[in-house]
């Protein structure tokens, strides 16, 4: 981190972040390139929406999520790598059994997860971010910072969720 002088004389502190632009794939692998957002920043209803700042707000979350994901992963498959022992009692290895197909299946999940946030992230890219794919008008920025995958605002979430509802009870 950095302290910058700000316009008022004070001094606030800036973060740096490495981004990598999934667009900008080469063949030996991704560009990165650092952006600087101010400490805390949180996109605010003042700004414009999905203005640059917001751009690499959410960036920034999306690509921290995803790391946070995949080091999950790794780590899951390194513990059932080693955790292949035989057990004597039948209902120590039922429960280990079924611990590893819990695990398995969470990071199943998770990996889907990961697909939702690479089309979030070309969604960005593109400047469709941020916008219902159902309506058009801007999703909201509390729902967003909830849940950055979002693609549908709120009304038309809950509409979507309604229709699933009648048709499931069928």
């Amino acid at each position: 981190m950095s302290a910058e002088p700000a316009s008022n004389g004070h001094e606030h502190t800036t973060q740096r972040v490495r981004l990598v632009k999934s667009s900008n794939r080469t063949k030996r692998g991704s560009s990165a390139q650092i952006i600087a957002l101010p400490e805390g920043y949180r996109p605010t209803e003042g700004e414009p929406f999905m203005s640059e700042r917001h751009k690499i707000y959410f960036r920034n979350k999306l690509v921290a999520w995803k790391e946070e994901i995949v080091r999950q992963n790794r780590e899951t498959l390194h513990l059932l790598h080693e955790d292949s022992a035989q057990h004597a009692d039948f209902a120590d290895r039922a429960t280990s059994e079924t611990d590893r197909a819990l695990e398995l299946r969470a990071r199943d999940r998770q990996r889907k997860l990961i697909s939702k946030i690479d089309a979030a992230l070309a969604r960005i890219e593109d400047g469709s971010y941020g916008y219902c794919e159902e309506t058009g008008e801007p999703i909201g920025l509390r729902r967003l910072d909830a849940r950055p995958i979002a693609t549908l605002s709120l009304e038309a979430q809950e509409r979507h969720e309604r229709r699933e509802r009648v048709y499931r009870e069928d």
